[in-house]
Parts: C-alpha cells; structure tokens; sequence
C-alpha cells in the first residue's frame, strides 16, 4: 500500500476522469432528493457533453439535494480509465450496458477500501493489521478485474467476509471506552441532544432526523449509521469510526462540529456556532413519528 490517505489509494471522487457514471449508471425517482426521474442507463438531463453537471453549483436549489450526498469513492474514475481504458461509452455505444453494470460493483469494493484503508491508521488495531492489509489488497485485486470477471463478482459474498474484520477492528479501537451499544437502534428522530455517545456502537442505527447538537460522538462506530437530516451543530466526531463523506453531506452542522480528517464540511452546513449544551445523563428519547423510509446499509 502506498499509504493510507484516501487521495494517495485513489478513493475520492475524480469527476474529471470520469464519463459521469452516476449521473447515468443510476436510477433515481422524482423526490425531495430528486427533481425528476430518471431510469438506470438513461444520461441525467443535466448531463453535459463533457461528462461534467450544469447544474452542479446549484443542485440543491434546483431540487437536486440526493446527487450532493452521493460519493462513488473513486470508483468513476477507475471504471473508466482502468477497467475500459478510457473508451467512454458515447465512443464505443456497445460498451454502455457493461460499464454502467460493472460501476456500482466498483463503488462498493471502493467502499470496502475505504473502511479498510482506515483501519490500517488505527493503531488500537495494530494486532490485526496484518490481516486488515491482507483484505485490502486482495479487495484492490478485485477492482482490476477486467469488466467481464467484474460483472459476475458476488460482492456480498467478499464484504460478508471483511464485515468481521472491520467489527475486531471497531472492538479494539473502542476498547478504552466501550460506550452505549445501539447497533442498528431506531433513533429516528431522537432527541439526543448533548448526549454522551462516545465510543458508542452505532453501527447500521437509523438517526435520521435526529438531534445530536453539542453531542459527545468521539471514537463512535458510525459504519452504515443513516444520518439524513440529522442535526450535527456543534457536535464533537473527533476519531469517529467508519464515518463517510456522504454520510456528512447527508446531514446538518454548523461551524463548530468537528469532523475526523480526512472529511471536510459541506457546503451546506451554517457556518455560525450552536452554543454548548450541557450533556445529559439519561436515555435518549425518540421523538414521535409516523413512519420512515430505511434504506438497507453496508456492510
């Protein structure tokens, strides 16, 4: 391995080398997150003849928040420029359907090198590091399959493999603390704000909509943790477990919130300061609800 920054394994998204994969590979149905609908191989309206979006400075205000969450963890790029050579799919049309098949396979082998490569700067986990550098080259082999051996890989079969190594490698960097186990808890709406979740297993939990300013989320395993709407001013993520980009752009900060590196803070987030609020000891208490929309979460 070259090193562990996403930016050095080629694990953030390089839209400039990519033929706009998600904005045509994938399917999306007129939402709150999406203006319109779109099919599975169809080009985004919005989609330039340079592969790049015309409307990317203004997606939220045209009704596009759900494209500004997404994040393909460099698998654009090294569908298209490793897997096919650079040969886009308006050059050579006969290509399309197996590139478009082939990126989503991709994206989650990136994924998993994402998790991977984080686990290796853990030094908690250093007992373990051998077979955490084991899992990413062989997860990285499998990136640089050519596009026929991609289309047939059972992906799942190779995460449920890695899940638990990555669930030893959350124990272990949890270890000095161990805080709530809420795995796969339905916090929806929660009301946790100043709450104690340091080191928390929060693995897979639904947090949509939940209010966790001023919250206490350091060394928290976050992996597949649904956090869309929920409200992060002025919570401290320092050292959070597994957390994503997207999962950050899927939710709501301030100026004050502390991410882990190398996460950057939206856009869209207020850039003013939510004052302190003293953490409680109690439960969190999940506010009421109607319903929600869970969307199934990996690994």
């Amino acid at each position: 391995m070259p090193g562990t920054h996403p930016r050095e394994l080629g694990l953030l998204a390089d839209c400039e080398s990519c033929f706009g994969l998600c904005c045509v590979a994938l399917p999306f149905s007129a939402s709150a997150d999406f203006a319109a609908d779109k099919d599975a191989g169809q080009p985004c309206r919005h989609l330039g003849d340079d592969f790049g979006c015309s409307i990317h400075e203004q997606l939220r205000q045209r009704g596009y928040p759900g494209c500004t969450v997404y994040d393909c963890f460099g698998a654009g790029q090294k569908v298209s420029q490793v897997t096919f050579g650079g040969r886009s799919w308006r050059e050579e049309p006969g290509t399309a359907g197996q590139m478009f098949a082939v990126f989503p396979v991709v994206r989650q082998l990136h994924e998993l090198l994402w998790y991977l490569a984080q686990a290796l700067t853990l030094e908690p986990a250093a007992p373990i590091h051998a077979e955490l550098r084991h899992a990413f080259g062989e997860t990285e082999r499998l990136t640089r399959q050519s596009a026929d051996e991609l289309e047939k890989l059972d992906v799942a079969a190779h995460r449920d493999g890695i899940r638990d190594l990555l669930v030893r490698t959350s124990e272990l960097a949890r270890a000095g603390h161990r805080g709530r186990e809420r795995r796969g808890a339905d916090l929806i709406g929660a009301r946790l704000r100043g709450a104690d979740l340091r080191a928390a297993d929060l693995r897979g939990a639904y947090l949509i909509g939940a209010d966790l300013r001023g919250a206490d989320l350091r060394q928290a395993d976050l992996i597949g943790a649904d956090l869309r709407g929920a409200d992060l001013s002025g919570a401290d993520l320092t050292g959070a477990i597994f957390l994503t980009q997207p999962q950050v752009h899927s939710a709501k900060g301030d100026a004050a919130t502390r991410l882990p590196a190398p996460l950057t803070r939206p856009a869209h987030w207020s850039t003013t300061r939510t004052t302190p609020t003293p953490r409680p000891t109690g439960k969190p208490t999940p506010a009421p609800r109607t319903g929600s929309t869970r969307h199934p979460r990996r690994p």
